[in-house]
């Protein structure tokens, strides 16, 4: 049996799909592999979860990471990023990680905030929304300086 549309058919519901983002949020597991030279992207804050899959606190916050990655998508030069330090210890341990979770902001590749405010969607943007614009701030003003 031979369907006519079948072409036509696959084509739109393709196009469809590409046109709909998937409800996923765009959230990058860095791993021992990837997390030095994702972080050291230039011209980009990375703000990144530290957890471990057994911590009570950790499985409290829900879908929040994925939330926020969705609040902040589209925002330029910011990427929302997790590591689970029972797979990739030595990043937690290059970066001083002792309690679950931790939240750091990353810009070339240096540490320059530790989140310590409230832990909701709002605030979590807000926060890497200002520590984005003092980066990008600081940037300018040393290449100015250099110039």
């Amino acid at each position: 049996m031979k369907f006519p549309c079948s072409g036509l058919c696959l084509f739109f519901l393709l196009l469809s799909i590409s046109l709909h983002p998937l409800s996923r949020a765009e959230v990058i597991n860095l791993t021992e592999d990837t997390f030095s030279d994702k972080v050291k992207e230039k011209d980009t804050v990375w703000f990144v979860q530290f957890c471990v899959p057994w911590c009570k606190h950790c499985k409290n916050l829900g879908t929040l990471w994925e939330d926020l990655g969705r609040a902040v998508e589209g925002e330029d030069e910011i990427e929302i990023g997790q590591v689970d330090c029972s797979t990739s210890k030595s990043i937690c341990t290059k970066v001083d990680i002792h309690s679950y979770p931790t939240f750091k902001l990353f810009y070339d590749g240096e540490e320059i905030e530790k989140y310590k405010g409230k832990r909701d969607v709002e605030s979590l943007k807000a926060f890497v929304l200002d520590e984005a614009e003092k980066a990008a701030k600081g940037k300018l003003d040393s290449d100015k300086d250099s110039l």
